[in-house]
């Protein structure tokens, strides 16, 4: 990007830009080539290279420069080898970038995104995705292919786990903060790494829930709905974007020239670089656009994708297709430059080991500061859903409590899905945070009672949920009956969530429905502790259950975290990111749907837009959340009830703790554009405040929005507020709101 100098307001040069030209004019057409060729590591690192062909192909390329950037290669000493082989063998000596999955976490993993997204506390995000970049890089990781910043309605798809749920506004807010946290404020910090925004675009919206599945969607939710987090990543900085897998109206996003070009490249005027998914370029192949990955190279580099992450089409291709005149060379230069620019940034030109530290590794990763993070994301992440009775917090002593279910004992599964270096069983169970509570002195008995899976757990096989063995209903039987309180994990392994992890059924597997309903017979005082990836469907739980804790898949100090909510050391304060449906056949559900032409029953007329068999309605919806306390919503004041474009509209409402304890709430904002140029969402979140407010005292709260709050992407293809009517909401979550409504005037 070009610099004004204040002083004369001539244009002056980057400097990266002018290194990255210089660079460039020294290189040859088969080296461009190689900075846009991504291989994943296929031996250790530290260790000679096997003899096996591929590999020994793979070594000869990254020593002559035809390699810009290498996969899972991790590890100070790992990261340091590998960099040499590209800087003292090629001609040019360009360092290599590596990347690697670092989605909530490296060695310290935090609540997994979804449930970081329900802290409603960007910061947090923020921090937490600072901390990983800190670790990451103290192990030689320059690159995270990181945020999710995909919006999803559909519990079905199994990475909806990733991102930040179901809502633009929110979704916007937590790419922009893992953004700033990962990249700091200077990228050129060995304390930080380049994040990558992804998928671009629409890979959340796959049809019936199934990974790598078709996208067909409207212009008015791409650009309303889709696009929007993904702005507010681009505008942070993101160094990369990744392709999604999907087509979008039967065009391969990674070959999309208007999702990349004309949008990203061209409307955004995003400098930065794009690499595709893992093989998507090949796979251009696969959805039946090209026939071979020559056309699939040629029709990816054309559409504005700069880097071939393990397709091999690039390096095998792109120089041929440049001598037949089939691509202009312009846009190899162009993509190489993209490249060659982040690494500039990075650093890596002025020092290419300088990431690769081994003492600083030690020292940084899992320390004890970035566990107490990690704590305190984790109880910031769970959702309060039932408390009947104030059943919870449960008294510090004189209570027997029978804690049962696999996933008590699980130190595994609250790790999550997508845990990069994560050691395998290192996480706080729930039962042993629960021991491990200083202050509580009650009976505590285990019994796992019912298990969850057959067979091993695994990241690369199907789970068998299959499970026939009863054996420890009788015992969990004989403990509830004798136990004051029964504290239950239920939910799902960690990889039962995750790619490749998409369901037709989100229901509880395996045999916990039934043994919820044996210890519920004997001890109708259960307590379920609900780990999961995603929305489940809960049944007769959600009935019968005393308490419900929402806990996700939380990190390494799950355990912990949870028993401090237990026991009220600390009050829950989440609220749902995304709405929990009744039964899975109302997936996909979301809050801030259309009103459809026939939304209300008239007098018993069938003839509306329901389902026979279910409510329409979901069991959570967006925005919900309990706490150890009540809150009561004063009326709605608006200091004017008409706006022009160049005024504001302030809402306020005061917020009263009536109950017996001090809490937090997230005071949320939406509104409905009543009459538009296009339908617009019945509800829209377009802000929210987390306040905490002592026993008896209330709090002013105040909004101020702005015609741009009221702005879309409307009939006439452009992003503008309309004159009209508005209704505005302000709740404790999207269903339970109180009303107002104010006019917005030429």
């Amino acid at each position: 990007m070009a610099k004004v100098d204040a002083t004369n307001n001539s244009v002056k040069p980057d400097p990266i830009d002018v290194k990255v030209d210089s660079l460039l004019k020294l290189m040859t057409l088969q080296e461009k080539i190689g900075q846009l060729n991504q291989y994943t590591s296929q031996w250790e690192m530290t260790g000679p290279a096997p003899a096996a062909e591929d590999m020994q192909n793979q070594l000869e390329q990254i020593k002559t420069g035809m390699v810009g950037s290498m996969l899972n290669v991790t590890g100070a000493e790992a990261t340091r080898e590998a960099q040499k082989l590209a800087v003292e063998n090629s001609r040019l000596g360009i360092p290599l970038v590596f990347g690697y999955d670092v989605i909530h976490g490296y060695r310290t993993l935090f609540p997994i995104p979804l449930a970081e997204a329900a802290s409603w506390e960007p910061a947090l995000a923020k921090k937490s995705a600072s901390i990983a970049a800190k670790e990451a890089s103290a192990a030689g990781i320059h690159w995270t292919f990181a945020p999710m910043v995909d919006i999803s309605r559909d519990a079905r798809w199994g990475r909806v786990m990733e991102g930040a749920g179901e809502d633009p506004y929110l979704g916007s807010l937590f790419a922009a903060a893992r953004v700033k946290g990962f990249q700091g404020d200077d990228l050129s910090s060995t304390s930080t790494v380049a994040a990558c925004a992804k998928h671009f675009a629409a890979y959340g919206f796959i049809e019936a829930g199934r990974d790598y599945n078709t996208v067909d969607i409207s212009d008015n939710t791409l650009h309303n709905t889709v696009l929007p987090p993904f702005k507010a990543a681009a505008d942070a900085g993101a160094a990369s974007f990744m392709n999604a897998f999907n087509v979008i109206g039967g065009i391969p996003a990674t070959m999309n020239t208007y999702l990349l070009r004309d949008i990203l490249k061209g409307e955004w005027g995003y400098d930065g670089m794009v690499v595709s998914d893992w093989n998507s370029v090949g796979e251009i192949v696969n959805h039946g656009v090209a026939p071979n990955k020559k056309e699939a190279a040629k029709l990816a580099i054309i559409g504005g994708c700069d880097m071939d992450m393990e397709g091999r089409c690039y390096v095998d291709h792109l120089e041929e297709l440049v001598a037949e005149g089939t691509i202009d060379e312009a846009l190899i230069n162009d993509a190489a430059g993209r490249v060659l620019k982040m690494k500039f940034e990075l650093g890596l030109f002025d020092d290419p080991y300088q990431y690769s530290n081994v003492e600083r590794e030690k020292e940084v990763i899992l320390s004890a500061e970035n566990l107490a993070v990690a704590r305190d994301a984790a109880r910031k992440s769970i959702v309060l859903l039932k408390n009947e009775g104030e059943v919870l917090p449960l008294a510090k002593n004189g209570l027997s409590i029978a804690v049962m279910g696999e996933l008590a004992e699980d130190k595994d599964s609250p790790i999550g899905s997508w845990r990069a270096s994560a050691i395998p069983n290192s996480a706080v169970s729930l039962i042993e945070g629960i021991k491990a509570n200083k202050e509580q002195k009650n009976d505590i008995q285990f019994t796992q009672g019912v298990r969850l899976i057959d067979g091993e757990k695994s990241f690369v096989k199907e789970l068998n949920f299959n499970i026939t063995d009863r054996s420890g209903f009788e015992e969990a039987k004989v403990l509830a009956q004798k136990s004051d309180v029964v504290v239950m994990a239920l939910g799902e392994n960690c990889f039962q969530t995750g790619e490749g992890r998409s369901q037709t059924d989100i229901r509880l597997k395996g045999l916990q429905m039934e043994f919820f309903n044996e210890i519920y017979a004997v001890n109708p005082n259960i307590v379920v502790v609900l780990m999961n990836g995603r929305p489940v469907v809960l049944g007769e739980i959600a009935e019968k259950a005393k308490a419900i804790l929402e806990v996700w898949h939380l990190g390494l100090e799950s355990g912990n975290a949870i028993a401090d909510v237990l026991f009220g050391d600390f009050a829950p304060s989440g609220k749902l990111p995304v709405s929990f449906p009744v039964v899975t056949g109302q997936a996909p559900i979301y809050y801030n749907h259309l009103s459809t032409g026939r939304p209300d029953n008239g007098e018993g007329n069938v003839f509306w837009s329901h389902y026979t068999d279910a409510p329409k309605v979901p069991l959570y919806p967006f925005g919900y959340g309990l706490t150890y306390t009540n809150f009561e919503y004063s009326d709605i004041s608006l200091d004017k009830d008409q706006i022009s474009f160049d005024e504001l509209v302030k809402v306020t409402v005061q917020v009263k703790n009536t109950g017996k304890r001090e809490g937090t709430e997230v005071v949320q904002l939406y509104i409905h554009d009543l009459f538009a140029s296009v339908a617009r969402p019945v509800k829209e979140l377009k802000a929210f405040k987390k306040v905490t407010i002592p026993v008896g005292e209330s709090k002013e709260v105040t909004f101020s929005l702005t015609p741009q709050d009221l702005a879309f992407y409307n009939i006439d293809k452009k992003w503008t507020a309309e004159p009209g009517d508005f209704k505005v909401f302000v709740g404790t979550n999207s269903r339970d709101v109180k009303e107002s409504q104010f006019k917005l005037v030429d």
